[in-house]
């Protein structure tokens, strides 16, 4: 087995490295003049399982292509397999045709990298479980709940809930729920346009509860600061917890944040991500269950069960 990262997230390969007891292995990775990528492989992958760890991140198109180029690089070396570590799978919001005239960006993601050589995709907590319908090769979709499950309960908080900012995220927010052995609350919200949303009603016993926001992305943060803000109105626990798998934090992320003054923002490293930019921020590791997933995909065990286990 041999471990390869690309360039979108160095402090989660070496971390990645360290739970395997392995080093990187060595690959050439740099930019022309003009913007093209380059890619070499600098050891021989001839008849090795290649695992390549990539993330998507603020640059998810320079990110994508030199995936695409590491994969096609090691089907070219003869490489046995090639299995993709993508935590964060960008374009994964745009998975059906929602206006006229739209593509399907991740179904497109999807097909390129079947092309470009994976035999394999590993990635966290897709924005819909449908996208793994868009490939023809084997994808393990990772659960990130129970990591934040486990540091939320020894948190030991008060009489919590835990709230879905949207109805699309009902079911994402329901199984952190009963991992938690805690009630959901969920809210009707109304995008006026993209980044843009008003909260209408929240469903659910929120008054006086401790209230835990969760999602799979924070982006801008522009939701989860009217979300906070119509909890607050409705009588909710002034402590507010923000949780969601990956920290885009685009635009103007970091000013909604430090407005909405949020008890605690709690995410993955899924995505390289500045910790001082924001006050109560914590940031928990992946690098953990992805050892755990690779070497239960090397003995041949199931990665399912390494959830049982954990329980």
């Amino acid at each position: 087995m041999y471990l390869f990262a690309g360039s979108s997230h160095p402090a989660l390969a070496q971390s990645l490295a360290r739970e395997l007891g392995c080093t990187l292995g060595r690959v050439k990775l740099k930019a022309f003049s003009c913007g093209e990528r380059y890619v070499r492989y600098e050891e021989s992958i001839r008849g090795k399982d290649v695992y390549i760890l990539q993330t998507g991140t603020g640059t998810p198109n320079e990110d994508l292509l030199e995936l695409f180029l590491m994969c096609q690089a090691a089907k070219l070396s003869f490489a046995k397999s090639v299995h993709v570590l993508l935590p964060h799978f960008p374009y994964a919001r745009q998975d059906r045709v929602a206006e006229p005239r739209e593509p399907i960006s991740a179904k497109l993601i999807a097909s390129l990298l079947e092309r470009s050589g994976a035999d394999h995709i590993i990635t966290l907590d897709l924005h819909s479980e449908q996208i793994q319908g868009f490939f023809r090769v084997p994808v393990d979709a990772l659960d990130g709940r129970p990591i934040f499950a486990e540091y939320l309960n020894a948190k030991k908080l008060k009489n919590p809930v835990i709230v879905a900012p949207d109805a699309g995220g009902a079911k994402r927010a329901k199984k952190l729920a009963d991992l938690m052995n805690a009630d959901l609350a969920i809210m009707h919200k109304n995008r006026v346009a993209h980044h843009q949303a008003e909260i209408l009603e929240v469903v659910g016993e929120i008054e006086g509860r401790t209230c835990i926001l969760f999602d799979d992305i924070i982006d801008t943060a522009g939701t989860l600061l009217k979300a906070k803000e119509a909890l607050i109105k409705r009588g909710a626990n002034k402590d507010v917890y923000a949780v969601a798998t990956h920290p885009v934090f685009s635009g103007d992320a970091v000013k909604n944040l430090t407005k909405a003054g949020f008890k605690e923002i709690i995410v993955s490293d899924s995505m390289p991500i500045d910790r001082k930019t924001i006050r109560g921020l914590k940031v928990l590791t992946i690098a953990p269950m992805l050892a755990t997933v690779i070497r239960h995909i090397e003995s041949g065990e199931s990665v399912t069960e390494m959830y049982k286990r954990k329980k």
